[in-house]
């Protein structure tokens, strides 16, 4: 795929709410996470959220999202992703992989308590982003692709595969 942005993301975790003063260093400590915990329709230790810790540190992002009040706050717990590659982009390119990585995840995911990218996806933007997760990345899958996310395949429905089979066959006479 030209121009294909592969999006490395290294997982860790778990951290249970009262470790995230841990994830507080401002060179480190940023990325995507993943938290899991209790959820009435769903049961226990579900995915509930994937978010963001852009230009702040996981310590502080997660803090405002107030988890200590779900129904088990003890058995919540958090997985934090950074990303990583060979070099280290500038700040603005790192936001943006960290925006589309989130958009991309929530979308392939469908978290019980993301509301936002859930019907949608950034379509063009997120195209030709491929993510691998490593790690401890739990019940992410370990790749999810942008051209499987987007209108690009769109038009998948039109192709029949009796018609493919038939090409093929002709094809070997």
């Amino acid at each position: 795929m030209d121009n294909e942005l592969i999006i490395h993301i290294e997982w860790d975790g778990p951290f249970k709410l009262d470790q995230l003063s841990e994830l507080n260093n401002i060179d480190i400590d940023f990325g995507i996470y993943q938290i899991y915990g209790s959820h009435p329709i769903y049961g226990a230790d579900v995915l509930l959220y994937i978010g963001k810790a852009d230009r702040q540190t996981f310590c502080q992002r997660i803090a405002q999202e107030e988890w200590i009040y779900n129904c088990d706050s003890k058995s919540v717990k958090v997985y934090i992703g950074r990303l990583a590659g060979s070099k280290t982009p500038g700040a603005n390119r790192w936001s943006l992989e960290i925006e589309l990585a989130e958009k991309l995840l929530i979308y392939a995911h469908s978290p019980a308590r993301n509301t936002q990218n859930l019907n949608s996806v950034p379509d063009t933007a997120a195209r030709k982003v491929h993510i691998l997760n490593w790690g401890n990345y739990r019940n992410l899958l370990p790749e999810v692709s942008g051209a499987r996310y987007t209108s690009k395949y769109d038009n998948i429905q039109n192709y029949e595969m009796g018609v493919h089979i038939k090409n093929l066959k002709n094809l070997s006479k």
